[in-house]
């Protein structure tokens, strides 16, 4: 089978959503307590797990139009969000040298690998 671009892009659609999602999940551990009333009121984690579903689901739909070999490899750009997006939401987070290392090498990978299947890339 081979991987259709708009597979790809929906899967780095997913990574953005998911990664939002993890942000407000940060967000809502920081407010959790075992509190009924608190729990459901607690909007962070409903809007996290909601972008978590979201993001998940587009995951699925893409992958019926794809290689896992692919796609699933391009999810590992929701490291890199998640790096980049953490210092602006939390002051304990700071991004360093081998953070920046690790985000390359991230970007990197998911280069060769589409590289590498470039040649099984179906338009439309």
């Amino acid at each position: 089978m081979a991987t259709k671009i708009w597979a790809m892009t929906l899967v780095f659609l997913s990574t953005l959503i998911t990664a939002s999602g993890q942000i407000f999940l940060k967000i809502a551990s920081e407010k959790l307590t075992f509190d009924i009333i608190l729990l459901i009121t607690n909007y962070a984690l409903w809007i996290g797990s909601i972008l978590y579903f979201i993001g998940a689901g587009i995951l699925i739909v893409s992958l019926k139009y794809g290689e896992l070999s692919v796609l699933y490899p391009i999810y590992a750009m929701s490291y890199v969000w998640v790096s980049l997006f953490s210092p602006m939401f939390f002051k304990t987070d700071s991004m360093n040298l081998t953070k920046w290392i690790g985000i390359f090498v991230i970007i990197i990978g998911v280069s060769l690998i589409g590289i590498g299947s470039s040649r099984n890339f179906k338009k439309v």
